[in-house]
């Protein structure tokens, strides 16, 4: 009986102490540019955050699916009940036609997959009777 009241003390402390860690809620983890031209050269979104846990939250790592996405994040501890934001840049030069990049947002939280889509049009329009 001694045995199964440490054994459940030491499980509910422990439940206690992973439950004051950070948290994080982001306000959107989809951003759909939609349909732009080309030209426009790169486009950029902000995905903001909540440290939603009762400590600060640390962004370790922020990473794009490919090297045509560049991210920006916050650097700095994020304390409870504060916003950070992670930006994702887009560049469409030379990439006509849809795309959907991942950005994975590591933080000791966890993981996070935010998604960024749209579709570059190139501009260019066919003369009457022709494709391009």
């Amino acid at each position: 009986m001694k045995r199964l009241i440490i054994t459940l003390c030491t499980a509910l402390m422990a439940a206690v102490s992973f439950a004051a860690g950070a948290g994080i809620k982001f306000d959107e983890i989809v951003h759909n540019f939609g349909t732009f031209d080309e030209s426009k050269g790169k486009v950029t979104c902000e995905f903001k955050f909540t440290n939603t846990g009762s400590a600060p939250l640390v962004l370790q790592e922020v990473k794009a699916s490919c090297g045509c996405t560049t991210p920006e994040w916050t650097k700095t501890p994020v304390a409870p009940g504060k916003t950070g934001v992670v930006k994702a840049t887009y560049n469409a030069t030379g990439r006509p036609g849809a795309f959907n990049k991942t950005i994975t947002v590591k933080s000791n939280a966890g993981e996070t997959k935010l998604t960024i889509k749209g579709e570059v049009s190139n501009g260019k329009k066919a003369p009457v009777g022709e494709d391009l």
